[in-house]
């Protein structure tokens, strides 16, 4: 609610034209705010009221110049009802417009959207990652796709953004697009900062989201056991590109790090940690938080295999690695030739060092959040959560001693 609301006729005397006459203005003031307008009128200073707000005087003129004061007034408080009607907020400036007849132009959701792409395309490597303005780029696209689907539109008024589009939104996605839940819900959430930056500017009132609830489901992490590792550190390939791309790969699973940060390393981000020993310290690229992480010797030897690899004084990094498009590929054909039964990623590597590598050889998890460089613990916990196999391996053995504890003790008694 506004505070204060006033209306003002005033003569602008510093405007005096030729025949003594001075413009007549209206101002507005709204929260101690203050807007002015002509009111194309002119009038002689003594014949004007300061203390009656008004002109003085019998004449024909004069009646109807205040006439036409009067109606101006019923115009402004008439644009005050308007605006507070259609839920839009009543300052000295949308006063003006609406008096004016200047009518303010729609913000549409597609505008938005590619404004903040555009706008986040420019601070890529900077607070923006490559790949994050592409999954705006995507989503601004499937956005398109979906009104053109749904609604025979190219793009619609943010304003008309409501649950229904949201949900329909996600149907479509789901059905139309064949995304899996988490990928849909990650794509919603992309969406939803363009809304947010609307109820920020204020071109809405209402978050059309406020009732909109979903969570993204667990997944099963895939991750390689350690006979897998071996299997894969052992196997002869026939190419150097096969070999190349499989120690890149171990790399990762011995170091935790993403596929985007070992691609950027180099000899600058291998130190001496605080044992003595070679670390990496770098910096994620999708969270911006530091990532050190002591070498394992694996680790090691793969980044002395490579020192003096073309491509990596080419490129003055530390290790040659190929497009991500490109590793994966080669990925699944040693997957094949090692035997082993898994969907193999660049990122299957940073789930084998939480899970194999660290958090099964009794890492404490703190620490190995902060290798990940993760956020938040809870992130970290979601690896925890797939270690049944380690559970069950552990049991196993609990098992065995028991058994032989009950074996020994009933040979006992019978000895006896």
């Amino acid at each position: 609610m506004n505070k204060t609301f006033g209306l003002l006729f005033y003569l602008k005397k510093s405007k005096v034209d030729s025949q003594g006459k001075c413009p007549i203005y209206l101002r507005i003031t709204i929260d101690s705010k203050r807007t002015e307008i002509s009111t194309k009128r002119y009038i002689e200073v003594d014949k004007w009221s300061t203390q009656a707000n008004k002109a003085i005087g019998r004449t024909e003129d004069v009646r109807e110049l205040n006439a036409y004061l009067d109606s101006l007034t019923t115009k402004v408080y008439q644009s005050q009802r308007d605006l507070i009607q259609d839920d839009k907020p009543v300052t000295t400036e949308t006063i003006k417009n609406k008096f004016l007849g200047v009518e303010e132009k729609e913000r549409t959701l597609i505008a938005i959207f590619n404004n903040h792409n555009s706008q986040v395309e420019k601070l890529v490597g900077r607070e923006f990652s490559a790949g994050t303005l592409e999954r705006y780029k995507t989503v601004c696209k499937h956005l398109k796709e979906f009104m053109l689907h749904q609604y025979k539109i190219s793009d619609i008024g943010i304003k008309r953004v409501d649950h229904q589009f949201i949900t329909d939104f996600e149907f479509y996605l789901k059905t139309v697009r064949n995304c899996g839940h988490n990928s849909t819900i990650k794509y919603i959430k992309n969406f939803k900062k363009i809304v947010r930056i609307a109820m920020a500017n204020k071109w809405i009132s209402h978050d059309p989201f406020i009732n909109y609830k979903v969570r993204l489901k667990e997944v099963d992490r895939q991750f390689l056991s350690e006979e897998e590792i071996e299997i894969m550190l052992n196997k002869k390939l026939h190419t150097p590109r096969l070999e190349q791309v499989r120690d890149i790969f171990i790399f990762c699973c011995f170091t935790g790090l993403a596929y985007s940060d070992v691609k950027k390393l180099t000899n600058d981000n291998l130190v001496f940690g605080i044992d003595g020993d070679k670390w990496i310290k770098t910096k994620r690229t999708k969270t911006e938080t530091r990532s050190n992480i002591p070498l394992l010797p694996i680790a090691l030897k793969i980044i002395e295999k490579y020192t003096d690899h073309p491509e990596a004084v080419t490129k003055d990094v530390l290790l040659p690695v190929l497009s991500n498009q490109k590793s994966n590929a080669y990925l699944k054909e040693i997957a094949d030739l090692c035997g082993i039964n898994k969907n193999l990623t660049t990122h299957l590597a940073r789930h084998t060092f939480a899970t194999t590598v660290t958090l099964s050889n009794g890492i404490p998890m703190e620490s190995v959040s902060k290798m990940l460089g993760h956020k938040s613990l809870k992130t970290t916990q979601h690896y925890a959560k797939i270690l049944d196999q380690k559970v069950s391996d552990d049991m196993a053995i609990l098992k065995k001693k028991l058994t032989n504890k009950v074996t020994s003790e009933e040979s006992k008694a019978k000895a006896v």
